[in-house]
């Protein structure tokens, strides 16, 4: 990386009104270079300021510094200048989700939906958005014209279609406040259901699930090994995150990553979870 961010630094240096910004700006963000991506950007979108792509750039940048009523307001300006862009609904969605505002994200990534159906980082964020509407509205107790309650939602363990839900967001609503993504992965490392999002959106679950083929073999010859009987879990605590697997029938895996705050108790509440929600989809014949 170091070496295309010094290409295109010298790409820009000879021809300051190049495009060639923006995959620095990119590039830059991607090495956690966030100062010099956001000076990139706004020299950009200076000589550029009605192009899209340069909005998306800040949006994306301003994403990870946290300042997402920035990233917001860029979004809704590339929204303004191309109204089919993708990106802008997805981010808009993004931005609105983890503020809390999910009736208002849902009506993004739903015009995202529209624009492009086949998108499953935008179908699993429809999902989980669904999914969190339903519970905020089920703990209200939501109430008709004489003040009763509504009934409560029921568990998505006891609904009758739980085979036919998506397996993208298997696990969308036992993983809703953002701070864990779970994923079900066969004996190879193929991604069985749920997803692993980056901060920009990208669903790296694939690569993740290939990195952890073989990873049952080994902890079970380990454990084989040091006279300890089957494994049921194990939980590694890396400087990004806490990562926690137990292993599933014919081999399969379940990962749980949650982020390093989260106490590790509720950490393997969340597994157990993810393990009852991924036996009882397996049971019913999930392929």
């Amino acid at each position: 990386m170091a070496d295309d961010i010094r290409r295109l630094s010298e790409e820009l240096a000879r021809d300051p009104a190049s495009p060639v910004y923006l995959q620095l700006g990119e590039a830059l963000r991607r090495g956690g270079q966030l100062d010099l991506a956001l000076k990139v950007a706004l020299r950009g979108l200076e000589r550029h300021p009605h192009d899209a792509d340069s909005h998306d750039l800040l949006a994306r940048i301003a994403v990870d510094r946290d300042e997402l009523e920035r990233a917001f307001d860029e979004w809704d300006m590339v929204r303004r200048i191309a109204p089919e862009h993708l990106g802008a609904r997805k981010g808009m969605g993004y931005v609105l989700f983890k503020q809390g505002r999910f009736a208002e994200a849902e009506t993004y990534l739903a015009e995202a939906s529209e624009l492009d159906g086949e998108d499953e980082t935008v179908a699993t964020a429809l999902a989980m958005v669904r999914v969190k509407l339903r519970g905020d509205r089920g703990d209200r107790g939501d109430r008709g014209d004489r003040g009763e309650p509504s009934p409560p939602v029921r568990s998505l363990d006891t609904l009758d279609d739980l085979d036919t839900l998506d397996h993208l967001g298997l696990f969308a609503d036992l993983t809703a406040d953002g701070e864990q993504t779970a994923l079900l992965l066969d004996a190879t490392g193929l991604v069985m259901a749920g997803t692993y999002l980056t901060q920009d959106g990208r669903d790296v679950a694939q690569e993740v699930g290939a990195e952890l083929s073989g990873v049952s073999d080994e902890a079970r010859r380990a454990m084989r090994h040091l006279g300890l009987g089957n494994w049921s879990s194990l939980t590694v605590e890396t400087d990004a995150a806490v990562v926690a697997m137990a292993p599933m029938r014919d081999d399969a895996l379940l990962l749980l990553a949650a982020s390093k705050a989260m106490p590790l108790g509720l950490v393997h509440r969340v597994l157990d979870r993810c393990v009852a929600r991924a036996s009882a989809w397996l049971g019913k014949g999930a392929a």
